[in-house]
Protein backbone atom coordinates (compact mmCIF):
# COMPACT_ATOMS: atom_id res chain seq x y z
CA UNK A 1 0.00 0.00 0.00
CA UNK A 2 1.32 3.25 -1.25
CA UNK A 3 1.10 6.19 0.28
CA UNK A 4 0.01 9.76 -2.00
CA UNK A 5 2.42 12.58 -0.71
CA UNK A 6 0.26 15.05 -2.71
CA UNK A 7 -2.58 13.95 -1.58
CA UNK A 8 -1.89 13.30 1.99
CA UNK A 9 -0.36 17.27 1.74
CA UNK A 10 -3.90 18.42 0.54
CA UNK A 11 -5.68 16.36 3.35
CA UNK A 12 -3.44 18.05 5.49
CA UNK A 13 -4.18 21.24 4.67
CA UNK A 14 -7.89 20.37 4.39
CA UNK A 15 -7.65 18.88 8.23
CA UNK A 16 -6.47 22.15 9.72
CA UNK A 17 -9.51 24.06 8.23
CA UNK A 18 -11.57 21.83 9.79
CA UNK A 19 -9.69 21.82 13.18
CA UNK A 20 -9.58 25.70 12.88
CA UNK A 21 -13.62 25.59 12.11
CA UNK A 22 -14.95 22.75 13.56
CA UNK A 23 -16.54 21.85 9.88
CA UNK A 24 -15.68 21.58 6.42
CA UNK A 25 -14.05 17.85 6.02
CA UNK A 26 -15.90 16.32 4.30
CA UNK A 27 -17.31 19.15 2.02
CA UNK A 28 -13.25 20.32 1.15
CA UNK A 29 -11.85 16.87 1.06
CA UNK A 30 -13.54 15.03 -1.33
CA UNK A 31 -14.41 17.73 -4.07
CA UNK A 32 -10.46 17.88 -3.24
CA UNK A 33 -9.96 14.26 -4.75
CA UNK A 34 -12.29 14.68 -7.26
CA UNK A 35 -10.85 18.13 -8.85
CA UNK A 36 -7.24 17.89 -8.23
CA UNK A 37 -6.09 14.75 -8.06
CA UNK A 38 -8.94 12.65 -10.16
CA UNK A 39 -10.59 10.00 -7.43
CA UNK A 40 -13.47 9.24 -8.91
CA UNK A 41 -16.56 10.99 -7.18
CA UNK A 42 -17.67 7.37 -5.92
CA UNK A 43 -14.60 6.21 -4.67
CA UNK A 44 -13.42 9.84 -3.09
CA UNK A 45 -16.86 9.81 -0.93
CA UNK A 46 -16.48 6.12 0.04
CA UNK A 47 -12.50 6.30 0.66
CA UNK A 48 -13.41 9.82 2.97
CA UNK A 49 -16.44 8.09 4.44
CA UNK A 50 -14.40 5.68 5.83
CA UNK A 51 -11.72 7.89 6.96
CA UNK A 52 -13.90 9.95 8.89
CA UNK A 53 -15.11 6.80 10.89
CA UNK A 54 -11.58 6.49 11.89
CA UNK A 55 -11.67 10.21 13.03
CA UNK A 56 -14.53 11.07 14.15
CA UNK A 57 -14.41 9.45 17.69
CA UNK A 58 -11.89 11.34 19.03
CA UNK A 59 -13.92 14.77 19.59
CA UNK A 60 -16.97 12.88 20.65
CA UNK A 61 -15.35 10.98 23.54
CA UNK A 62 -13.71 14.40 24.51
CA UNK A 63 -17.06 15.73 24.81
CA UNK A 64 -18.78 13.12 26.49
CA UNK A 65 -16.25 12.87 29.25
CA UNK A 66 -16.88 16.78 29.54
CA UNK A 67 -20.40 16.74 29.75
CA UNK A 68 -21.69 18.45 27.15
CA UNK A 69 -23.48 15.84 25.06
CA UNK A 70 -27.56 15.37 25.21
CA UNK A 71 -27.84 11.99 24.57
CA UNK A 72 -31.89 12.26 24.22
CA UNK A 73 -30.85 13.93 20.97
CA UNK A 74 -28.44 12.23 19.45
CA UNK A 75 -30.72 9.03 20.43
CA UNK A 76 -33.58 10.72 18.37
CA UNK A 77 -30.76 11.86 15.36
CA UNK A 78 -29.13 8.77 15.29
CA UNK A 79 -32.57 6.64 15.00
CA UNK A 80 -33.04 8.70 11.99
CA UNK A 81 -29.47 9.11 10.26
CA UNK A 82 -27.92 5.08 11.15
CA UNK A 83 -30.54 3.50 8.50
CA UNK A 84 -30.26 6.38 6.08
CA UNK A 85 -26.71 7.13 5.49
CA UNK A 86 -26.55 3.25 5.44
CA UNK A 87 -28.98 3.34 2.15
CA UNK A 88 -27.22 6.39 1.02
CA UNK A 89 -24.86 4.36 -0.99
CA UNK A 90 -28.23 2.41 -2.77
CA UNK A 91 -29.70 5.73 -3.62
CA UNK A 92 -26.24 6.40 -5.38
CA UNK A 93 -26.20 3.34 -7.32
CA UNK A 94 -29.91 3.74 -8.31
CA UNK A 95 -29.10 6.22 -10.40
CA UNK A 96 -27.17 3.38 -12.73
CA UNK A 97 -23.46 1.83 -13.00
CA UNK A 98 -20.32 3.12 -15.07
CA UNK A 99 -20.01 6.96 -15.45
CA UNK A 100 -23.61 7.65 -14.97
CA UNK A 101 -23.46 6.80 -11.45
CA UNK A 102 -19.79 9.05 -11.36
CA UNK A 103 -21.75 11.82 -12.75
CA UNK A 104 -25.03 11.63 -10.66
CA UNK A 105 -22.68 11.89 -7.05
CA UNK A 106 -20.84 14.74 -9.01
CA UNK A 107 -24.09 16.36 -8.87
CA UNK A 108 -25.60 15.30 -5.79
CA UNK A 109 -21.77 16.53 -4.47
CA UNK A 110 -22.64 19.93 -5.78
CA UNK A 111 -26.01 20.30 -4.15
CA UNK A 112 -24.97 19.31 -0.97
CA UNK A 113 -22.55 21.90 -1.50
CA UNK A 114 -24.32 24.69 -1.96
CA UNK A 115 -26.93 23.28 1.05
CA UNK A 116 -23.69 23.63 2.94
CA UNK A 117 -22.81 27.14 1.91
CA UNK A 118 -26.83 27.76 2.76
CA UNK A 119 -25.87 26.26 6.48
CA UNK A 120 -22.98 28.42 6.67
CA UNK A 121 -24.96 31.58 6.02
CA UNK A 122 -27.89 30.72 8.40
CA UNK A 123 -25.14 29.49 11.46
CA UNK A 124 -23.57 32.97 11.03
CA UNK A 125 -26.97 34.58 10.83
CA UNK A 126 -27.77 32.93 14.53
CA UNK A 127 -24.83 33.41 15.71
CA UNK A 128 -25.06 37.21 15.13
CA UNK A 129 -28.29 37.01 16.45
CA UNK A 130 -27.15 34.76 19.82
CA UNK A 131 -24.17 37.83 20.12
CA UNK A 132 -26.55 40.68 20.12
CA UNK A 133 -28.64 39.11 22.73
CA UNK A 134 -25.98 38.83 24.66
CA UNK A 135 -24.52 42.64 24.68
CA UNK A 136 -28.32 43.42 25.37
CA UNK A 137 -28.24 41.26 28.49
CA UNK A 138 -30.94 38.31 27.54
CA UNK A 139 -27.97 35.50 26.27
CA UNK A 140 -27.64 34.44 29.75
CA UNK A 141 -31.27 33.91 30.84
CA UNK A 142 -32.38 32.08 27.31
CA UNK A 143 -29.57 29.29 28.01
CA UNK A 144 -30.71 26.06 29.98
CA UNK A 145 -28.73 22.75 31.33
CA UNK A 146 -29.58 20.24 29.01
CA UNK A 147 -31.54 18.11 31.19
CA UNK A 148 -34.26 21.12 30.62
CA UNK A 149 -33.95 20.92 27.08
CA UNK A 150 -37.48 19.63 25.34
CA UNK A 151 -37.12 17.37 23.23
CA UNK A 152 -38.86 17.35 19.65
CA UNK A 153 -38.83 13.84 18.68
CA UNK A 154 -40.24 13.80 14.91
CA UNK A 155 -38.66 17.01 13.97
CA UNK A 156 -35.25 15.60 15.21
CA UNK A 157 -35.76 12.28 13.51
CA UNK A 158 -36.34 14.30 10.20
CA UNK A 159 -33.37 16.21 10.75
CA UNK A 160 -31.55 13.23 11.44
CA UNK A 161 -33.02 11.04 8.34
CA UNK A 162 -32.37 13.58 5.65
CA UNK A 163 -28.61 14.60 7.47
CA UNK A 164 -27.69 10.90 7.42
CA UNK A 165 -29.15 10.74 3.23
CA UNK A 166 -26.83 13.43 2.16
CA UNK A 167 -23.93 12.09 4.04
CA UNK A 168 -24.51 8.39 2.64
CA UNK A 169 -24.59 9.90 -0.90
CA UNK A 170 -22.23 12.70 -1.02
CA UNK A 171 -20.44 12.41 2.62
CA UNK A 172 -21.37 15.83 3.34
CA UNK A 173 -23.13 17.17 6.26
CA UNK A 174 -22.77 15.92 9.03
CA UNK A 175 -20.64 18.98 10.22
CA UNK A 176 -22.38 21.08 8.93
CA UNK A 177 -25.83 20.86 7.64
CA UNK A 178 -26.81 19.08 10.68
CA UNK A 179 -25.70 21.23 13.12
CA UNK A 180 -26.95 23.74 11.54
CA UNK A 181 -30.44 21.78 11.68
CA UNK A 182 -29.70 21.51 15.84
CA UNK A 183 -29.25 25.26 16.37
CA UNK A 184 -32.73 26.28 14.53
CA UNK A 185 -34.35 23.28 16.30
CA UNK A 186 -33.01 23.92 20.10
CA UNK A 187 -32.03 27.74 20.02
CA UNK A 188 -30.89 27.82 23.51
CA UNK A 189 -28.09 24.72 23.43
CA UNK A 190 -24.89 26.12 24.39
CA UNK A 191 -21.89 26.45 21.53
CA UNK A 192 -20.21 23.75 23.24
CA UNK A 193 -23.29 21.46 23.83
CA UNK A 194 -23.91 21.74 20.35
CA UNK A 195 -20.81 20.81 18.82
CA UNK A 196 -20.29 17.81 21.55
CA UNK A 197 -23.91 16.58 20.51
CA UNK A 198 -23.45 16.75 17.21
CA UNK A 199 -19.63 15.36 17.00
CA UNK A 200 -21.29 11.95 19.38
CA UNK A 201 -24.34 11.72 16.61
CA UNK A 202 -22.22 11.65 13.63
CA UNK A 203 -20.32 8.83 14.97
CA UNK A 204 -22.56 6.16 14.32
CA UNK A 205 -23.89 8.04 11.40
CA UNK A 206 -20.31 8.18 9.60
CA UNK A 207 -19.90 4.71 10.65
CA UNK A 208 -22.93 3.44 9.08
CA UNK A 209 -22.46 5.32 5.69
CA UNK A 210 -18.61 4.14 5.98
CA UNK A 211 -19.91 0.27 6.05
CA UNK A 212 -22.39 1.07 3.16
CA UNK A 213 -19.44 2.28 0.77
CA UNK A 214 -16.98 -0.32 2.11
CA UNK A 215 -19.57 -3.13 0.88
CA UNK A 216 -21.35 -1.48 -2.19
CA UNK A 217 -19.30 1.42 -2.40
CA UNK A 218 -15.87 2.31 -4.62
CA UNK A 219 -13.31 2.00 -1.28
CA UNK A 220 -9.78 2.42 -2.26
CA UNK A 221 -7.44 1.61 0.80
CA UNK A 222 -4.29 3.67 -0.65
CA UNK A 223 -6.67 6.65 -1.04
CA UNK A 224 -8.23 6.34 2.82
CA UNK A 225 -4.31 6.02 3.95
CA UNK A 226 -3.12 8.97 2.39
CA UNK A 227 -6.14 10.86 3.49
CA UNK A 228 -5.40 9.70 7.93
CA UNK A 229 -1.59 10.16 6.89
CA UNK A 230 -2.15 14.16 5.92
CA UNK A 231 -5.55 14.31 8.96
CA UNK A 232 -4.07 13.35 11.47
CA UNK A 233 -1.63 16.03 12.00
CA UNK A 234 -3.21 18.72 10.06
CA UNK A 235 -6.37 18.33 12.06
CA UNK A 236 -4.67 18.28 15.79
CA UNK A 237 -2.76 21.22 14.98
CA UNK A 238 -5.50 23.54 13.58
CA UNK A 239 -7.38 22.90 16.92
CA UNK A 240 -4.55 23.88 18.75
CA UNK A 241 -4.44 26.73 17.36
CA UNK A 242 -8.04 27.57 16.63
CA UNK A 243 -8.30 29.81 19.57
CA UNK A 244 -5.95 32.62 18.47
CA UNK A 245 -6.96 32.29 14.84
CA UNK A 246 -9.98 34.38 13.32
CA UNK A 247 -12.70 31.58 13.30
CA UNK A 248 -15.24 34.01 11.06
CA UNK A 249 -12.76 34.98 8.52
CA UNK A 250 -11.87 31.51 8.05
CA UNK A 251 -15.89 30.23 7.69
CA UNK A 252 -16.36 33.00 5.49
CA UNK A 253 -13.12 31.54 3.10
CA UNK A 254 -14.66 28.53 3.77
CA UNK A 255 -18.12 29.39 2.51
CA UNK A 256 -16.37 30.99 -1.24
CA UNK A 257 -14.39 27.92 -1.58
CA UNK A 258 -17.44 25.60 -0.93
CA UNK A 259 -19.19 27.67 -4.01
CA UNK A 260 -16.69 27.92 -6.31
CA UNK A 261 -16.67 24.00 -6.10
CA UNK A 262 -19.94 23.47 -5.71
CA UNK A 263 -20.68 25.60 -9.18
CA UNK A 264 -17.67 23.22 -10.36
CA UNK A 265 -19.09 19.79 -9.39
CA UNK A 266 -22.29 21.33 -11.25
CA UNK A 267 -20.57 21.96 -14.21
CA UNK A 268 -20.98 26.01 -14.43
CA UNK A 269 -18.93 27.42 -16.87
CA UNK A 270 -15.82 29.44 -15.34
CA UNK A 271 -17.12 32.46 -16.38
CA UNK A 272 -20.43 32.02 -14.96
CA UNK A 273 -18.67 31.01 -11.63
CA UNK A 274 -16.58 34.03 -11.29
CA UNK A 275 -19.60 36.36 -11.42
CA UNK A 276 -21.39 34.00 -9.14
CA UNK A 277 -19.27 33.93 -6.03
CA UNK A 278 -17.85 37.20 -6.60
CA UNK A 279 -21.21 38.95 -6.39
CA UNK A 280 -21.68 36.62 -3.26
CA UNK A 281 -18.71 38.20 -1.58
CA UNK A 282 -20.01 41.19 -2.44
CA UNK A 283 -23.30 40.58 -0.70
CA UNK A 284 -21.69 39.34 2.60
CA UNK A 285 -19.42 42.12 2.67
CA UNK A 286 -21.99 44.58 2.73
CA UNK A 287 -23.46 42.45 4.84
CA UNK A 288 -20.95 42.84 7.56
CA UNK A 289 -20.70 46.63 6.87
CA UNK A 290 -24.44 47.13 7.90
CA UNK A 291 -24.36 49.72 11.16
CA UNK A 292 -26.13 47.18 12.41
CA UNK A 293 -23.41 44.38 12.17
CA UNK A 294 -20.60 46.37 12.84
CA UNK A 295 -17.94 45.22 15.76
CA UNK A 296 -18.10 46.22 19.45
CA UNK A 297 -15.39 46.68 21.51
CA UNK A 298 -14.80 43.15 22.13
CA UNK A 299 -15.70 41.94 18.52
CA UNK A 300 -13.16 39.52 17.32
CA UNK A 301 -11.75 39.96 13.41
CA UNK A 302 -15.11 38.83 10.79
CA UNK A 303 -17.52 39.88 14.03
CA UNK A 304 -16.98 37.57 16.38
CA UNK A 305 -17.08 37.47 19.98
CA UNK A 306 -13.79 37.02 21.37
CA UNK A 307 -14.11 34.20 23.63
CA UNK A 308 -12.01 31.71 23.31
CA UNK A 309 -12.83 28.01 21.91
CA UNK A 310 -16.11 26.88 22.41
CA UNK A 311 -17.95 30.52 21.56
CA UNK A 312 -20.50 30.57 19.69
CA UNK A 313 -19.23 30.39 16.35
CA UNK A 314 -18.95 26.98 16.31
CA UNK A 315 -15.13 26.53 16.58
CA UNK A 316 -13.43 23.74 18.81
CA UNK A 317 -11.44 24.28 22.09
CA UNK A 318 -7.63 24.23 21.67
CA UNK A 319 -6.01 20.86 21.80
CA UNK A 320 -9.28 18.98 21.49
CA UNK A 321 -9.31 17.84 17.63
CA UNK A 322 -12.91 17.92 16.45
CA UNK A 323 -13.58 14.45 14.94
CA UNK A 324 -12.11 14.66 11.51
CA UNK A 325 -13.66 15.23 8.50
CA UNK A 326 -17.21 15.40 8.09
Amino acid sequence: MDIDLPLAAGSFLVAIVVGLTGMGGGALMTPMMMLFFNVPPLAAVSSDLVASAVMKPVGGLVHLRRGTVDLRLVGWLCAGSVPAAFCGVFVARAFGDGERVQQTVRHALGVALLLAVAGLVAKAWLTWREERRGRAGLGSAARVDLGEIAVRPIPTLLVGTIGGLVVGVSSVGSGSLIIVALLALYPTLRANQLVGTDLVQAVPLVAAAALGHLLFGDFRLSVTASLLAGSLPGVYLGARVSARAPGGLVRALLAVVLLASALKLLDVSGTATIWIVGAAAAAGLAARLLPGNLRGPHMGVAGEVAEGPGAAGGGVEPGVPPGGPG
